[in-house]
């Protein structure tokens, strides 16, 4: 069995222009990048009013399929079907492709599976185009990109085989996640907001108890080490993927350095506010490099990384540190004096060190659920590949 090959362009639209003829007073749909997550959902919708919204923003609809087209979104899988948005229009980052599917030629969830999987990531990271830091997926590649077109109703066998696998998946990260609320539940009923600091807590700077991007030790070239690049770091738990390993000599040139222990803290928008953050830990050789984009905090004591990670990873503390983003639009990042700056505070030792055995008890168990989720994922990919290679 084979299917036709053709352009996308011929069966959806790229980047669709808005109507001349819309009504401007009515009420539209705001995404920002933040609120597409790396799981192809859409995390928050914000309201506006469409006339002061079209300009400077990008336009879609309903139905449509949006995908980050900057790095390191668009590796990240940042990309969502617009099936659940909650009015007809919207407009969102400057940062995303549009693409909408012909009725009749192409099913819209089949065209979402078809964007958001490893190797159309793959495919569309060797055609970036701009300067490091800044790359991004050209129009161009989505036009002339080539996709297997079965019938409609293949289709949309397809994308219930592809959908179920997907429910799968995402019930494990719910797991996951509710490991996660849970812990900062803990975090907030122990310590307190840190900002309104209800239990009197002193207080201290972040260099009182860490420091703040430590200069790299030096080792041999042939030294293995881990290699962390923004997307092994999870937005919902402190997991990292350090299976990556690289020699020293491959990266010690224009990465960041940490050690095990340090705690990563991504400073660059979106990835911030979606809450990138990890403890490093299975770094081979107990040395990790990764993302210029990371903040790395090095506890002074060893048991207060828990404390340290969880802090940073409050949605409340994330929210005031993008108040103090500087930089341009799409470049904003959290500076080092905000860190420096900041009074947080600091319970009694053993209080912290009790948080610690809560913290690592509960990450115990998740992991369990990390490990059945890489599976499912693993499976949820390699049944993508089957679909689109014509062997399901």
């Amino acid at each position: 069995m084979s299917w036709p090959l053709v352009k996308l362009s011929k069966v959806a639209d790229i980047n669709p222009r808005l109507p001349k003829d819309t009504d401007e007073t009515q009420q539209v749909t705001f995404l920002p990048m933040a609120a597409v997550s790396e799981s192809g959902k859409l995390i928050h919708q914000e309201k506006r009013i469409l006339k002061e919204t079209r300009k400077g923003f990008t336009y879609f609809e309903k139905n449509d399929v949006i995908v980050a087209k900057i790095t390191p979104c668009f590796e990240n899988g940042k990309a969502a079907l617009l099936s659940e948005l909650d009015s007809q229009i919207g407009f969102g980052s400057t940062e995303f492709h549009v693409i909408r599917a012909i009725q009749g030629k192409l099913d819209s969830k089949y065209l979402f599976f078809l964007i958001w999987n490893k190797q159309f990531r793959q495919e569309g990271e060797k055609n970036m185009t701009g300067s490091a830091g800044q790359k991004r997926v050209p129009t161009d590649f989505l036009k002339n990109l080539v996709i297997p077109l079965p019938s409609i109703d293949e289709q949309k066998r397809i994308a219930v085989i592809l959908d179920k696998a997907d429910t799968i998946r995402r019930k494990r990260q719910q797991a996951i996640q509710l490991a996660d609320d849970f812990l900062r539940s803990v975090f907030l009923d122990m310590f307190g907001d840190p900002f309104t600091n209800p239990k009197a807590w002193p207080e201290c700077s972040f260099l009182d108890i860490c420091d703040l991007n430590p200069k790299s030790n030096k080792y041999d070239d042939d030294l293995d080490v881990s290699f962390v690049p923004m997307a092994s770091v999870s937005e919902n738990n402190h997991v990292l993927d350090a299976k990556d390993i690289r020699q020293y000599s491959q990266v010690k040139k224009g990465f960041t350095s940490f050690m095990e222990n340090d705690v990563l803290f991504a400073k660059i928008t979106p990835c911030m506010e979606n809450g990138k953050a990890a403890i490093a830990s299975g770094l081979k050789n107990g040395i990790g490099f990764g993302s210029t984009e990371f903040h790395v905090f090095r506890p002074k004591n060893i048991g207060y990384a828990p404390f340290i990670y969880s802090l940073l990873h409050l949605p409340i503390f994330r929210k005031v540190a993008a108040d103090n983003f500087t930089g341009a639009v799409g470049h904003k990042r959290v500076p080092k004096d905000y860190f420096s700056d900041f009074n947080l505070v600091l319970p009694p030792e053993n209080l912290i060190l009790k948080y610690k055995q809560i913290f690592e008890a509960v990450s115990n168990l998740n992991s369990k659920f990390v490990d059945n989720s890489s599976e499912e994922g693993n499976l949820f990919n390699s049944l993508s590949q089957k679909a689109f290679a014509v062997q399901l």
